[in-house]
């Protein structure tokens, strides 16, 4: 039986031991600390039920349910591990090595059979960045990137490469999720002129100049992130250069796209200029949303046929996670941003609660999708290393801040399997708790010493955009898109200029209107006949309504500039030339 709540697995320089999960928080008998500062990497299987960890000398596999040692490998310089989806394999990695005389390394990539202990098999996998086989869920389809060709194993066969799929020089690929029929995404790189290009193929169906679902190609690309929907019925792109040529951004320049398997394909129109900073899909795979633009950044939610769903408006901002069961979102910025997060319901598209998580460097969901563990890690950071537990309502249930000594490296959540903790009605109201909440402390702004004893006047960097609904209301159709709204504009100012010539054509037969005093910055048409005083006054009257929205900004509070208030001083003589003119007509 696995335990009622997920367990916490804490790395670092005090070494490596396991927590119980909410609500006890208590050091776990699941597995005994191991003290020292040599674990280098730890890896839970897909369900849970499997741990493995390296300590420097060898590889251990331990089972949770049954707290028993499985097997120990001889790798003392493995620096990463994965379980295969089912638990049938466990994958090992450590740095490739040749010796001094030129002549090839031996295998660092190693596959061992869970259940025997035995290595199926050996690789030279040079690079650590997309180092493990990729498995399909039901561990029928394993794929690896092998000279700019993808190779494909089935039934855990290494021995025999199956099938190839062969382009001119494929970088990255990803293994579509869920059942068969298997997909594959692949990007291939531009080179001397072409286009970079992502194609999605059926498994095995890599023949033929037909043989891909869909297509989408894109200059501006020095890299691509693949993110399947849980469906794997469509594919994100995030195709991002290193270096934005406009000079906008110091981060690069990068573009979202969306490939549907279907052979549909459409760059997603995001509102806001600037960087992209994630992508996240929602479990329910009918929606995804992005946050991007300068700061502050914009995040949305997008539907499937990219059009908007809701806006989240601005705010310091540079991640999203949805909840394992895709009912809540959080919005958060962390790294160089104060903490801020932002828990919405997604269905009613409110807001249920502002923690701050300040100096985080890490954010995980809890698989019971109600609790969220936030950390502050080495070497990210190396001061206030600690780690805090959370109700997605706010409170704090758990803190553990690292002795000043000591260096927290990493910490994680056993997972669990989808469907092993139901949906749980939302809640507004935070959960009671015996932490109490550290208001963060904001820093005053610097203010001269001019200036000190003066009225403090809000003034802001940026207009702030708050959150609204893009999804049609009813008895409306779908929301206009940016060209049309731009030509409803069109045709609705046409609309009124026409109206406007009729009214002046027929002035007989327009009602005369009660007689008003008028105001200062109406624009009314001067019939002088002499187009120099025609065009003195148009001018005048122009002057007066700009000082009139002078006026009304300073009455709000905002600090004009001084050559505006040397404007608004102007505006008795304007006034006088303005009668003047007015009289001589």
């Amino acid at each position: 039986m696995a335990p009622s709540t997920p367990l916490l697995t804490v790395r670092g320089s005090e070494g490596l031991y396991m927590v119980n999960g909410p609500p006890h928080f208590t050091e776990s008998t699941v597995f005994p600390r191991e003290s020292g500062k040599n674990c280098k990497v730890y890896t839970f299987s897909k369900d849970g039920t499997l741990f493995a960890w390296g300590n420097g000398e060898k590889v251990n596999i331990i089972s949770v349910t049954n707290k028993g040692l499985l097997h120990s490998f001889d790798l003392p310089k493995a620096v990463c591990l994965e379980f295969s989806p089912k638990n049938t394999i466990l994958a090992t990695w450590q740095p490739y090595t040749t010796s001094k005389d030129g002549t090839a390394g031996i295998p660092n990539l190693q596959l061992y059979d869970v259940k025997t202990g035995t290595c199926l098999k050996s690789f030279i996998q040079k690079k650590m960045q997309n180092w493990c086989p990729s498995w399909s869920e039901d561990e029928t389809l394993c794929a690896r990137n092998v000279n700019n060709e993808v190779h494909f194993f089935e039934n855990n066969n290494f021995n025999t490469i199956t099938n190839k799929l062969h382009l001119q020089k494929i970088n990255d690929f990803v293994l579509s999720p869920g059942p068969q029929p298997y997909k594959v995404a692949v990007y291939v790189p531009g080179s001397k002129g072409a286009p970079s290009f992502v194609r999605l193929y059926q498994y095995p169906n890599f023949a033929g100049p037909h043989a891909a679902l869909a297509n989408k190609s894109f200059f501006k690309a020095d890299k691509v992130t693949m993110l399947w929907n849980k469906k794997a019925t469509a594919v994100l792109v995030i195709a991002s250069t290193d270096v934005d040529k406009t000079g906008a951004s110091y981060y690069g320049e990068q573009t979202l796209h969306y490939i549907a398997t279907n052979g549909e394909s459409a760059v997603v129109q995001l509102p806001k200029n600037g960087p992209i900073y994630d992508v996240v899909w929602n479990s329910s795979s009918t929606e995804f949303c992005a946050v991007y633009g300068f700061m502050p950044a914009k995040a949305t939610i997008f539907n499937l046929k990219c059009d908007p769903v809701f806006d989240f408006g601005t705010g310091p901002r540079n991640a999203a996670y949805y909840s394992p069961h895709g009912h809540i979102l959080v919005l958060a910025g962390f790294g160089n941003l104060r903490g801020q997060m932002e828990v919405w319901d997604v269905k009613n598209y409110k807001l249920i609660s502002k923690p701050v998580a300040s100096d985080s460097t890490y954010f995980a969901w809890c698989p019971d999708g109600e609790h969220i563990l936030t950390a502050t890690c080495a070497p990210r950071l190396r001061v206030n290393n600690g780690y805090k537990i959370w109700h997605y309502t706010g409170s704090i249930l758990h803190k553990y801040d690292v002795p000043s000594n000591a260096e927290l490296w990493q910490v994680s959540w056993q997972p669990f399997l989808d469907g092993i903790f139901p949906a749980k009605t939302i809640t507004y109201q935070a959960v009671p708790s015996e932490v109490p909440n550290e208001e963060p402390k904001v820093a005053t702004a610097y203010r001269p010493p001019a200036l000190r004893n003066k009225p403090i006047t809000n003034s802001k960097l940026h207009e702030e955009e708050p959150p609204q609904n893009m999804k049609p209301q009813s008895g409306n159709d779908k929301p206009l898109s940016k060209t049309a709204l731009k030509n409803q504009r069109k045709h609705e100012a046409k609309k009124a200029a026409k109206q406007e010539a009729r009214s002046d054509k027929s002035p007989d037969l327009a009602p005369t209107p009660a007689p008003q005093s008028t105001p200062r910055n109406t624009v009314s048409q001067p019939i002088s006949g002499d187009p120099e005083i025609d065009k003195k006054i148009k001018n005048l009257k122009k002057k007066l309504k700009a000082i009139e929205q002078l006026k009304e900004q300073a009455a709000t509070g905002k600090q004009l500039e001084k050559n505006q208030l040397e404007k608004i001083q102007k505006e008795t003589a304007l006034l006088q030339e303005l009668e003047d003119l007015e009289l001589g007509i």
